[in-house]
């Protein structure tokens, strides 16, 4: 096959804090000079820049990565150029799977200036795999020297966490030091007294809550804005938990103590954590001033461990494949199981299990009402909403999206139509644009134009570039919302087929399948007691 006369090419740029913030040859703005140049020297049509600032290279979970990947596969990119092959990625793996597989296979070619690979005339490329097993070598010698770094600082008792703990502050001359936050210290030295006066979890979550007093997230909420969604009203601000007295009453650190390598990631590849039972947690003493005096928390700590419940080894199993998934559909909190008063049923293990709202379990009717479901009731609903949609989905794929579309309220499509039109006029545009400074770098060099004019030229076609760049993004997103919506939807039928005869539920398949499941109130209609159940299903939300 020839060389095809005209090559769009995507002009991949990527920088991240592993490469180092002083090396100015790899900045983004010298990556974009450079490709530039190259396109205008060697006749590409530069069809986008494709910008992932402070994206690391061991993966491909990049926005602009992907945004470049999917003009590929409409046709819009026939080139791929990036400054060398680490800022493709340093993954070898997976780096080598796009240059060698991918690209080839979608008639993609890939040019890596400094390094000299260029797939069209296999230019260097019998060293390109050695080229990105260095590239992921790197990465992982900066990840070991982190986790290093990190691992020495904890283990010489310096905090290195990005908030201090509840009734703590960075010490502002040294934020690895924590001094007391006397603004939150006497609510530890409180619930640390009602501990040590025999009082459980609930309780003193309860006296907390009626004492209105705020919790972590609130004193969060000042310093980090991602944590004022947990406080969005009054009511959540004072919504302490089992969960946040346990962890206070169990932190070494309101002792002096520094907490080291919790949970450390199991791989510089994975952004998954070891297990807290498998992380190797160690404990610094006397690294800064106590709320609690020692002896104090070990007494508190040891009474809260006698205090916990044992399981009667005659108790049955349950297995709650529901976990994480219900919540009231009113107060928003998790419905939880446990064993409901009927005689036990061999046949039906679930069917002596119930699910009750959790605020109402916990406060009572002034917090919220029963919301109660038997847990045999809860799995036929599901499962047989699983199987209809399945069915639904193998019978009409075609017509299953398009109801979830309609459903979903996407932007109107005759605007997102009119958008690509003047998308693609815009890019024409920039093509003429490129062709024409091309021209003008041509003419400047040979002495046909005088520096004066080109000058001005030259700042009058960067300034239609960005006028014309801007109303590409802006357009983009109306196309991308539909096309996001219409994704989504064919991503859950095609998820959703595979489930059309199921036999029983598992908690993998709830997990892959389903965002969370909404129980209301049983309320009576026409003489009957109804009670509704919305599934909140990946990808579409709930589905009629």
């Amino acid at each position: 096959m020839g060389q095809p006369k005209t090559y769009n090419a995507a002009l991949y740029l990527r920088l991240s804090k592993d490469d180092g913030t002083e090396n100015e040859s790899s900045s983004i703005q010298t990556q974009k000079e450079m490709l530039t140049r190259y396109c205008r020297e060697n006749g590409f049509v530069i069809a986008d820049y494709y910008i992932d600032d402070g994206y690391s290279g061991k993966n491909f979970e990049r926005p602009d990565f992907k945004r470049m990947i999917g003009d590929i596969k409409e046709g819009k990119v026939n080139c791929v150029i990036t400054k060398d092959l680490s800022r493709l990625g340093r993954n070898h793996i997976e780096t080598s799977l796009y240059i060698e597989v991918y690209f080839p296979e979608n008639g993609v070619r890939y040019i890596a200036l400094t390094d000299g690979v260029d797939t069209y005339n296999n230019t260097a490329m019998d060293i390109t795999p050695f080229k990105n097993l260095l590239n992921d070598m790197y990465i992982q010698d900066i990840s070991r020297k982190v986790k290093s770094a990190l691992l020495t600082r904890q283990k010489q008792g310096k905090f290195i966490g990005v908030k201090a703990p509840y009734g703590y502050l960075k010490d502002p001359n040294d934020k690895n030091h924590l001094i007391i936050d006397e603004r939150f210290a006497p609510i530890i030295r409180r619930i640390y007294a009602m501990a040590r006066d025999g009082m459980g979890l609930h309780q003193i979550k309860k006296v907390l809550r009626a004492e209105k007093i705020p919790r972590p997230a609130a004193a969060a909420a000042e310093m980090f804005d991602h944590f004022e969604r947990y406080c969005d009203t009054d009511e959540r601000v004072y919504a302490w938990s089992m969960g946040s007295v346990r962890e206070i009453l169990q932190n070494p650190v309101y002792k002096g103590a520094i907490r080291g390598q919790k949970r450390p990631k199991i791989s510089y590849r994975s952004e998954k954590r070891k297990n807290r039972a498998d992380a190797g947690t160690f404990v610094v003493e006397g690294m800064h001033e106590p709320i609690i005096d020692p002896e104090e928390w070990e007494l508190v700590r040891r009474l809260i461990t006698a205090r916990k419940r044992t399981i009667s080894p005659n108790t049955k199993p349950y297995n709650n494949i529901f976990s994480g998934l219900v919540k009231c559909a009113d107060c928003g909190y998790a419905l939880t199981a446990s064993r409901s008063n009927k005689t036990w049923n061999d046949d039906d293990i679930n069917a002596n299990y119930d699910y009750y709202c959790n605020s109402y379990r916990t406060e009572g009717k002034a917090a919220c009402t029963k919301h109660r479901i038997c847990a045999s009731e809860l799995h036929r609903v599901v499962s047989e909403d699983i199987k209809r949609l399945a069915a639904e989905a193998l019978d009409d794929d075609e017509g299953m999206i398009a109801s979830i579309i309609e459903s979903l309220g996407n932007a109107d499509k005759e605007q997102a139509k009119r958008a690509e039109r003047e998308i693609k006029k815009a890019q024409k545009r920039l093509a003429e644009l490129d062709k024409l400074y091309a021209k003008l770098y041509e003419d400047n060099a040979n002495g046909s134009i005088s520096g004066r004019n080109y000058k001005t030229l030259t700042a009058n076609y960067e300034r239609e570039q960005a006028e014309l760049e801007s109303k590409i993004d802006e357009l983009s997103k109306t196309v991308s919302t539909s096309r996001e919506s219409d994704e989504n939807a064919a991503n859950f039928v095609d998820l959703i087929k595979g489930y059309s005869d199921i036999s029983e539920l598992t908690q993998a398949l709830l997990n892959t399948l389903i965002d969370r499941i909404e129980i209301h109130e049983p309320e009576e209609i026409d003489g009957e007691y109804v009670q509704l159940v919305d599934i909140y299903y990946k990808f579409v939300g709930m589905i009629d």
